[in-house]
């Protein structure tokens, strides 16, 4: 099926009972219970005394995997793991011409980070063919559920499936080339071209996800419709000067690195600041050289974060990075370098899955809310190749990438809810 065919056939479903008076059936819904008992399991799985610690290739990650794979099994799934490392189960339909329709988020986590983020999408997608088999009903499209890999390293998994490339030789937060680690998990990196995920294999992408940000929570509602995933610039700054005593120094005859890297970071946020939008920037790394209390450094290395919804602003504020690294280095006597170390474009979700998610939320009675997702996903990645859509709930407090992350069962539930009605909608 065309994609256009695909979008052009959600919308006449949407349009058509909503006019007409068709009634509908009741709204679907998970076994909550069942699925927060997945997550209750897996937060002692990679639990450390400073947070969870499931990073990407990890011995922990391959326990988090591990635990999935118990899920796929239980379901009676055979699990299959791609040659980067992904993991996908799929409850076959009744057209077996029909490409099938893609869930699932991933478990692999940040340092120190929590439990929710990524294994909700995850358990909620096998959760959806767990309900489906319960009530015995097979929909015409496959549904498949995808764990990716190593999300957090940068999307690795999901960039590979969809025959993006990545540095194998660089280096994971857990000490492995990705290389290294993408076999140590079961793929196979000497053949990621043998299965890539093609446009036009896939039907559509829905992915739940927590928000981790407190909009839904200060608005109170219940679901969130994402609009669209930021594109993400990392950027890496060596600055350099020249390292010297500290204490025979005159100051005006010094060439401090971390001066000018300091007036870097403020000029950095300022900039940002001083336009109207929704663009970010953060420094979230900055390491001196020889990084010692008595002498001048000679050397600064820190790393710019920058997200927006918008190519186009994206480009700006880098350019407007290297016209401050010049300006701030002719200043003081240092030189900058400026490379980007990662970089992913913006996606837009599918106005025809959105519509599906916002009248799921509908059926069932939750308040949703429109709005961006200002953290990458790999939704960003299927949308290359397919419709996608994304089904965010609230995080406590707005926190995420901490111990402290939480959402409430009842919102887990909300959220699977959402997302089995918006499959069964794509379905059709």
């Amino acid at each position: 099926m065309k994609r256009r065919q695909f979008v052009h056939g959600l919308g006449a479903m949407m349009t058509g009972p909503l006019l007409t008076g068709v009634p509908r059936r009741p709204p679907l819904r998970v076994n909550a219970a069942r699925l927060n008992g997945w997550l209750d399991g897996f937060n002692a799985v990679g639990r450390t005394q400073t947070g969870i610690n499931r990073v990407g290739y990890s011995d922990l990650d391959l326990a988090g995997r591990e635990f999935a794979l118990g899920l796929f099994r239980e379901a009676e799934l055979e699990a299959h793991i791609d040659p980067a490392g992904n993991i996908s189960g799929r409850l076959e339909g009744t057209d077996r011409t029909l490409p099938p329709i893609l869930v699932g988020s991933h478990v692999d986590s940040v340092t120190d980070g929590g439990n929710f983020d990524g294994p909700v999408g995850s358990f909620a997608a096998i959760e959806v063919i767990r309900t489906l088999q319960d009530q015995g009903r097979r929909l015409r499209h496959p549904v498949e559920a995808v764990i990716w890999a190593n999300e957090e390293g940068g999307l690795i998994g999901s960039r590979l499936a969809v025959g993006n490339t990545a540095d194998l030789d660089l280096v994971a937060r857990s000490g492995f080339t990705l290389r290294d680690g993408i076999a140590r998990i079961g793929g196979r990196p000497d053949r990621l071209d043998e299965e890539i995920r093609t446009r036009g294999s896939v039907a559509c992408y829905i992915e739940l996800h927590i928000e981790q940000g407190g909009r839904l929570e200060q608005e109170r509602r219940q679901i969130g419709v994402v609009q669209g995933i930021v594109g993400l610039r990392w950027i890496d700054v060596t600055v350099r000067g020249m390292a010297n005593h500290a204490g025979t120094t005159p100051m005006d005859q010094r060439r401090d690195a971390m001066v000018a890297a300091a007036r870097f970071v403020t000029a950095v946020h300022d900039a940002v600041r001083s336009q109207p939008g929704r663009q970010v920037a953060t420094v979230g790394r900055l390491v001196p050289v020889p990084n010692t209390r008595n002498v001048i450094p000679g050397e600064v290395n820190l790393s710019v974060d920058l997200r927006d919804l918008e190519t186009a602003t994206l480009d700006r504020f880098t350019a407007r990075f290297e016209a401050l690294a010049r300006e701030i280095g002719d200043a003081t006597g240092t030189t900058f370098e400026l490379r980007t170390a990662n970089a992913s474009a913006p996606a837009q979700a599918d106005g025809g899955i959105m519509a599906l998610i916002e009248t799921s939320a509908a059926s069932l009675g939750l308040s949703q809310q429109p709005m961006p997702s200002g953290a990458g996903h790999d939704a960003q990645q299927l949308a290359l190749i397919a419709p996608m859509g994304m089904i965010f709930v609230p995080s406590v407090g707005g926190i995420s990438h901490a111990p402290d992350e939480f959402t409430h069962a009842e919102d887990v539930a909300h959220g699977a809810d959402v997302l089995l009605n918006a499959v069964v909608a794509a379905d059709q």
